[in-house]
């Protein structure tokens, strides 16, 4: 049965004769990396480091500025740089001088991770293993340790470094060289200060491994403990071994769906003496806890730590005083589908602190007592807080960013700390990108949309602007045929308004009927909307290849907040495809829109939409799915339990959203695409739907990228790949227009 959109609908306007547009076409090698940029350079311009001056240019070519009278000062006030403490090629040269490095040696010291004080007058040094140190007024030398060295991290009081070596924690003092390892149990299935896999992809962030946090007097340190000795292995295999032409094997340590993950301990280290104390996690063993986040009271006095149970439906704010050796519970947080892991308190000078949380069902800001007792809300409303800039106690204001003015927009406002005297800083309608002076007087702010690209702006506090200071300059961009982003909301089936984006074939012709590629993503609070600057080459291709490209932020992706984030709890996908159904049906409710040529595409969770929509509803005639989970079953623990239970708890949401289980269901036409040594999601996922569709006599495409982990980095791989889509557009979608009658 056909469903129908509401004649209410916004409807986007269209001339009525074909319009020509001028410039040149792009080819499909002028959109892969390296080809045409559309991105252009967005003029330079900081706060300089006494946070009063302002700094426009880079390197040397970096020049200060006063910012009420914009006139260039002859040399830098008190001595103080533009740049670094050092330049790099001082720092080069520095390492260069130390025995057995030469040039190319020392640039890659300097190129290599670092950890530096505030000050940027100590820099520590990792390469291949070895810690080197920098000091202003001291010079360069090399650390030596007892092993190959990971996750650097220098102490406040720049006096010690702290790092892991074969998965146990050391320090080690700078002027003495010596060190002392605080943990000795480390080893396959230990890590002391370090995370595993699955910690750093899901909690702690992408290639974030470190898990210690020195106390701000650095006297402390705390640190997880993950033991991974019942988390089951999972094999990726790297077929490309050219020497021998046998396969080589990663045996990694990954919870899936329901398996058992690792067990998490917090340590407190006195860093003089070695001492370990052991925080009390006692209450939460039946609970299967996840320590989600560490920190410090600025006194150092307390360990600030979040633990969630395994599902993470909760999260408890707790305290751990370091001489007494208890905990207190400040606050616990509760929903009826998940708690996301929140930011650290802000502390205040009297000790109380501002605490972000959903509970409303947006993210907003409220004030506690040091007792754990509520003040009450500095924020409200159906719109929410992205982050807190600053706080002026002796002012009683907080600057925060927020989507109070549209959830595809950020700006910035002002609010008094007693919640009233909401002020918006940030002025036009986009994305804004603000940092402040010193005295928190005036503000850069780099603004952009969809269709303008970025401009820098000075503005004051009451949202006045002060001085326009660039626009970022498009050569390339001019010379080419191109089409503009129109933006909407639209009304899905059951009322809820939809964010959309449509880009329409650059010699739009309103008699013509278009094909239809829908870009999407659409995993939990992950818009693919956002108002700022577009610069993709590929949409502009598309675009003048008679293509009209849609963007859909599905309501679990529209940065509206957890109460609509949290429409997809236990169903994965299954709301998200109705909403993209309902975006498609109103834009090919225009006759210029052809119903019967609409492909879909995504990578990741993107991927998993793609497939499902083929498998879940008849309205597409191709999808090309990269990277995508194709049975949430197959996924790791962490991330899929926050939105999906447990299997054991939610069997029939594991079902309704597998894509392996509705084969028989495919319409249209699948392309597959899929890294061998993705180590994220697996390759796994693509050979088990391979070998379902297989079964059941389905026809697909499967292309397979050897050595691409999640994601294709390789050049030649991309451009591969870019190849097979424009392939499959071409002949399952870019049949000749015709003339609507």
């Amino acid at each position: 049965m056909r469903f129908f959109l509401p004649a209410t609908l916004l409807a986007f306007s269209a001339s009525l004769l074909a319009q020509e547009t001028p410039g040149k076409r792009l080819t499909l090698e002028d959109t892969n990396r390296g080809g045409i940029s559309f991105r252009g350079t967005t003029p330079a311009w900081k706060w300089a480091p006494d946070g009063e001056h302002l700094i426009e240019g880079r390197g040397e070519k970096a020049r200060w500025v006063n910012p009420e009278t914009f006139e260039q000062l002859a040399e830098a006030p008190d001595g103080q740089s533009a740049g670094k403490a050092a330049s790099n090629e001082e720092l080069v040269k520095a390492f260069a001088g130390l025995e057995g490095i030469d040039d190319e040696h020392a640039k890659k010291i300097v190129r290599g991770e670092s950890s530096r004080s505030d000050d940027d007058a100590t820099h520590v040094y990792l390469h291949d293993g070895e810690l080197f140190v920098w000091e202003k007024g001291r010079g360069a030398r090399w650390l030596e340790t007892e092993g190959e060295v990971e996750l650097p991290d220098l102490s406040p009081d720049k006096t010690r470094v702290g790092y892991v070596v074969a998965n146990n924690l050391y320090v080690q003092d700078l002027a003495t060289g010596r060190m002392r390892a605080l943990t000795n149990d480390g080893g396959v299935n230990v890590f002391n200060g370090k995370l595993d896999w699955v910690y750093q992809e899901e909690i702690y962030g992408r290639y974030d491994f470190k898990a210690f946090w020195w106390s701000p007097d650095g006297e402390d340190i705390a640190f997880l403990r993950l033991d991974e000795a019942d988390v089951d292995i999972f094999t990726v295999v790297d077929h490309i071994e050219k020497d021998t032409f046998r396969s080589l094997s990663e045996l990694t340590k990954y919870p899936k769906a329901g398996d058992t993950n690792p067990i998490v301990a917090i340590g407190v280290a006195d860093v003089e003496n070695g001492a370990i104390h052991w925080v009390d996690m006692r209450r939460y063993k039946d609970v299967e806890p996840l320590v989600v986040r560490v920190g410090w009271t600025p006194d150092s006095s307390k360990v600030v730590y979040m633990v969630q149970d395994r599902i993470q439906t909760w999260l408890d704010l707790n305290l751990y005083d370091r001489a007494r050796q208890n905990t207190r519970t400040l606050i616990q947080e509760t929903s009826d589908s998940w708690t996301y892991r929140l930011p650290e308190p802000h502390w205040l000078e009297d000790g109380t602190f501002l605490w972000q949380s959903d509970r409303t069902g947006y993210r907003h800001v409220y004030h506690y007592l040091p007792s754990g007792e509520l003040v009450g809300a500095v924020t409200k409303g159906d719109w929410q807080i992205t982050g807190i800039d600053w706080v002026d106690e002796e002012r009683g204001l907080m600057a925060f960013s927020g989507t109070k003015d549209g959830a595809i927009n950020r700006n910035t406002y002002l609010i008094g700390l007693d919640g009233d005297n909401l002020t918006r800083i940030t002025q036009g309608t986009g994305q804004h990108s603000v940092s402040f002076n010193g005295s928190k007087t005036l503000a850069l702010d780099t603004w952009s949309s969809r269709n303008q690209p970025p401009l820098v702006r000075l503005v004051d506090l009451s949202g006045k602007v002060v001085r326009e200071l660039g626009h970022t300059d498009l050569p390339k961009m001019e010379e080419y045929a191109t089409s503009t982003w129109e933006l909407a909301e639209i009304e899905a089936r059951d009322g809820y308004r939809l964010d959309v984006a449509v880009l329409k074939p650059t010699d739009f012709d309103p008699r013509k009927s278009y094909p239809v590629w829908l870009s999407t993503y659409s995993g939990p609070n992950a818009p693919t909307i956002r108002n700022r600057w577009s610069p993709s080459t590929w949409n502009q291709f598309l675009a003048q290849n008679g293509v009209i490209v849609l963007n859909c932020n599905v309501r679990s992706a529209s940065g509206k907040g957890l109460h609509a984030t949290s429409t997809c709890y236990k169903r994965l996908g299954i709301q998200e495809l109705k909403d993209l159904q309902d975006a498609v049906r109103w834009l090919t409710s225009n006759s210029w829109a052809d119903e019967e040529r609409v492909g879909i595409t995504g990578y990741s969770y993107g991927g998993f939409m793609t497939a499902f929509a083929l498998t879940h509803t008849q309205d597409f005639r191709l999808g090309v799915a990269g990277g995508g989970v194709y049975d949430w079953g197959m996924y790791d623990s962490i991330y899929t339990e926050r939105y999906m239970s447990t299997p054991k708890r939610n069997e029939e949401g594991y079902a309704e959203t597998s894509v392996i289980d509705a084969v028989e269901n495919l319409s249209g036409h699948l392309v597959m695409t899929h890294g061998t040594k993705d180590d994220n999601v697996h390759v796994q996922n693509a050979i088990q739907l391979a070998y379902a569709l297989q079964k059941a006599g389905k026809d697909f495409e499967m292309m397979l990228y050897p050595e691409s982990r999640h994601g294709i980095r390789d050049a030649d791989q991309r451009k591969f790949d870019r190849r097979l889509t424009w392939r499959a557009i071409q002949e399952h979608l870019l049949t000749e227009t015709t003339t609507a009658p």
